[in-house]
């Protein structure tokens, strides 16, 4: 897919927003009743040795994508396990808003940028579609399907698991891939980063070890606290 950006200077802070008036107001999850005490007990084990508050990924958006791995993984979806990949959408792009947990080793394996979509937002993703040509990020669980060397080099599918919301990536080849135009000297300078087609974009020098560490069946989750999503989500609220 093409991809633009737009030099414009920014002078942002890397830190989560939560509410988009009139339209995304973030829902609180539920804590769990005494059955799952012990798994929530986990949950937050895993958030703390993985040091993800940190690095900026707030506990809400860490546990909405718990869930939503625990309802793949009952449903036999994710082949691939041990990672758990998390793009947070709730953060402004100059930050390092996607993250690789290894969960089996409950550690933050990667942090770094990604790119949301040109007509999703500037610095900030305020707007989501799962139509194609949108040229919008959609929000959602993802599988990780296999690798081709296309426009961008090394590049990954990805199957979108939620119907309405991400099941049209395939067809509106939404993949992970390199760009030129995500990286640490663009958030350094105050410039703010490119934006692509719709895809989920990485740095280039890191796109390689991304995908590879991440192909074949893992699940990606690409959260914003967008009322819509996190009320009408089936995985959210399954």
């Amino acid at each position: 897919m093409r991809n633009l950006f737009i030099p414009i200077s920014i002078g942002l802070l890397c830190t989560s927003f939560t509410i988009i008036p009139g339209k995304n107001i973030a829902t609180k999850p539920p804590m769990p009743n005494a059955g799952l005490l012990a798994s929530y007990t986990n949950l937050v084990t895993l958030y703390q040795n993985s040091h993800l508050s940190e690095h900026g990924l707030s506990f809400q958006a860490f546990e909405y994508a718990w869930k939503g791995y625990e309802e793949l993984l009952m449903q036999n979806k994710i082949s691939k396990q041990q990672y758990l990949t998390i793009c947070d959408f709730s953060q402004s792009s100059a930050c390092k808003r996607l993250y690789v947990i290894d969960i089996s080793n409950n550690k933050l394996l990667i942090n770094t940028y990604v790119a949301h979509g040109r007509n999703s937002g500037g610095v900030y993703a305020t707007h989501f579609s799962n139509t194609p040509e949108s040229l919008e990020s959609s929000l959602g669980f993802y599988i990780t399907d296999q690798t081709y060397n296309g426009a961008h080099g090394l590049s990954l599918r990805l199957k979108g698991m939620e119907d309405g919301f991400n099941d049209n990536a395939y067809t509106r080849s939404i993949v992970i891939h390199g760009a030129d135009y995500v990286d640490g000297a663009r958030a350094k300078s105050n410039v703010m980063m490119g934006r692509s087609f719709g895809c989920p974009a990485v740095p280039k020098k890191e796109s390689t070890n991304i995908i590879n560490t991440i192909k074949n069946g893992s699940c990606l989750f690409i959260y914003h606290p967008s009322k819509d999503y996190i009320l009408k989500s089936k995985l959210l609220n399954g």
